[in-house]
Parts: C-alpha cells; structure tokens; sequence
C-alpha cells in the first residue's frame, strides 16, 4: 500500500464502527422489548438491525485494522472467513432494505391484500431468503476458492486481498447488489406515485371539510397543501434510496469493472468504496429507525433509564390506507369524538395496526376501516 491513514481518518472509522454497533444495538433492543414495534413491517427492520449489528461487531473491527496497519495479521483462513462474513453481512443488509421497500409497496399501493401478503409465515419466508441466499454466494465460493481469479500475481502472506474471478464478479454484484436496487427503485417510484394521487385526494377530502364549516378552501390553499405533502413523500423516498446509491453503489461498481481492467484499482480507492458501504449500516438506524416517533421514544426511554415501563405512547397523526373516491369525511368513534383531516405519510417506518371503529359521511353510517399508526 502506497498511502497512509491520518489521524482524523482513523477516528472517523472508530467512530463510523461505533454508532453501527450502538444505533443498530438499541433498534434490536426496542423492538425485541416493546410490544408496539412488534409488526411485520418492524420483523424487517429487526433483522436489518441484526446484519448491520454483525458487521459492525465481526467485520469492520478487522477490516479498520487492515485499512490502518496496511497488512493482515490474522493468517489466510481467517481471511478467508473474514471475507465470507463480509459478503455475507452485507448482502444481508441489503437484501433488508428491497424487503423493507417491498412491504411499503403493498401497504400503500395494496392495502386491502396487505394483511395477506405480509402474513407471519409470509415475512419469515424473506427472512430466512435474506439470510440465505447472501450465505450461500458467500461461504460456499469463498470457502472453496470458486471465486479465485486465474491470474498470475504475486500477493503477500500478510496481505488479505479479495481479487475474484470475473463471472463471479459479475453475478454477486448482480444478485447482491443490482437485483434488489432495481426492486427499491420500482417500489418506491410506485410508492411516491401513490403518495401524489392520495395527497391530492386528500386535499379535495380537506376542502369540502373547510367548506362545511365555512372556512377559505381556494385553490391556492388546496394546491399549497397538495404540494406540500407530495414534498415530503418526495423528500423521505428521496433519502432512503439516495443513502442506498451513495453509499453503495461506487463499491460495486468497481467490483464488476475491476476484474476486466486486470485488477489495476488502486487500494485507497478499494478501502474508501468498501467504507462507504460499511457506513449505510450505520445510517440504516437513523433511516429506518430513528426517524420513527415509537422508535424515537423508546429510545429516550432506554437512555434515560425508564425501560421498566411495559408500553410506549406514540400520540401519532391518523393514516388512512386507501383513498375513498368520493372522498369521506372520517370521525373516530371514542369516547371523545373529534374532526380532523387525515394525512398520508409513505415515507418512514410502520408500527403496528390497529382497528377503530369510523361514522363516515357518504354514507351515513358506521364501517370498520384499519387505520395505521406513525
């Protein structure tokens, strides 16, 4: 290696491998210990957690001393091992985040057949493939040197350097990487065009609520609101895939090239690239969990050491799932009825469902819908 880490470099990397094992620790935590979190939806961002959790506990601790020392101290099997949990881990983390976008799709574009396709059998069936499927293109070819490039270089003993064949890297970049980028990018363009029909649904839903009790409904405010909600439906899809392609998408695309270029990639841009992956398991937390009012305060309650309380309060705005077309005017059936818009929100992490009993307006009577809460 022809470069060396600064200071301020290694830090960061501490750092980095530091808040993928915390955030990703507490996710684990608050899902496994508040009922609330305990969805289909959350099953997802729990084993997410659970990946991004083990490659900030077996993977980045090994490879931070590699980047910072410049050799391998850990003997070839290990490397070998190391770099099987390395493919692995990841394409697991991944393999979460298409399943995670792939759920969204249904609850906002198909909520009537939700509940049916996001079963229990239903959600530990991906699971189990998310972990599967990333073993099986990691220890199997790793471990009997099916992936070893049949090229002539020379490389060190105290070196773990990861060169592969070329059809391998072409099919696990494709089958880690590729293949579940293009379902994040189908479902959530899906999700975002579903957001803009509802949001202006929504809006008309709110000016004939304003009209009835006499209140300004002009266009320029239903307009104002519309654009208003479709901007953060925009905004949060919007940052869930950008993190995804910023992070990840330089890694693999060197990993295809680099093999039909006679592996001529220098290794800081290698030890960057690689990096920069490592670091979206510690950004998931924040993406999938943080951002989350029930995830959010669980957390203060960990931190401030009230875990001995068995629930958590969300007070979340009401979602409504499908759109009514006419639009109804919803009133909840409690013991203190009140008025107020609905608003749809198909951005951040879903908590749990629960059924209430709602007196619409056309018609005129009392129907049971399934709302969520955020």
């Amino acid at each position: 290696r022809y470069y060396c880490i600064s200071g301020e470099a290694q830090v960061a990397l501490i750092l980095a491998f530091s808040c993928t094992v915390v955030g990703n620790f507490l996710v684990v935590l608050s899902i496994s210990y508040f009922k609330q979190l305990q969805s289909p939806t959350n099953s997802f961002v729990l084993s997410l957690a659970v990946a991004d959790c083990l490659v900030g506990l077996l993977v980045m601790p090994f490879s931070m001393i590699r980047t910072v020392e410049g050799c391998w101290y850990f003997g070839s099997l290990f490397c070998r091992l190391h770099s099987s949990l390395d493919v692995m881990l990841c394409t697991a983390s991944i393999f979460h985040l298409s399943c995670i976008a792939f759920d969204r799709y249904y609850a906002v574009c198909n909520p009537l057949v939700y509940s049916l396709k996001m079963s229990n059998s239903h959600v530990a069936l991906l699971i189990a493939i998310c972990w599967t499927v990333p073993m099986l293109i990691s220890f199997g070819p790793i471990m009997l040197d099916l992936h070893v490039a049949d090229v002539d270089i020379f490389i060190p003993s105290d070196l773990c350097v990861f060169l592969v064949s070329r059809v391998y890297a072409v099919m696990a970049s494709l089958v880690a990487f590729y293949l579940p980028m293009a379902i994040m990018l189908v479902a959530y363009w899906k999700i975002f065009k579903a957001a803009k029909r509802q949001a202006k649904q929504i809006s008309a839903m709110e000016s004939q609520m304003a009209a009835g009790v006499g209140k300004d409904s002009s266009k320029k405010k239903r307009h104002r609101n519309t654009m208003k909600r479709e901007g953060k439906a925009a905004k949060t899809l919007g940052i869930i895939m950008g993190v995804f392609l910023i992070f990840w998408m330089p890694f693999f695309t060197v990993n295809i090239v680099d093999p039909f270029i006679e592996y001529t990639t220098e290794g800081v841009v290698w030890d960057v690239f690689l990096w920069l992956g490592y670091i979206n398991s510690s950004l998931n937390p924040f993406l999938y969990g943080f951002f989350n009012r029930c995830f959010r305060r669980a957390f203060l309650m960990f931190l401030s050491c009230k875990v001995c309380l068995p629930e958590i309060s969300c007070s979340p705005p009401l979602v409504i799932e499908a759109a009514q077309n006419p639009p109804l005017l919803v009133t909840l059936a409690s013991e203190e009825p009140s008025e107020r818009p609905l608003e749809l929100f198909a951005g951040a992490g879903v908590d749990h469902w629960v059924d209430a009993a709602v007196e619409v307006s056309q018609p005129k009577d009392k129907l049971k819908h399934r709302f969520r809460w955020f």
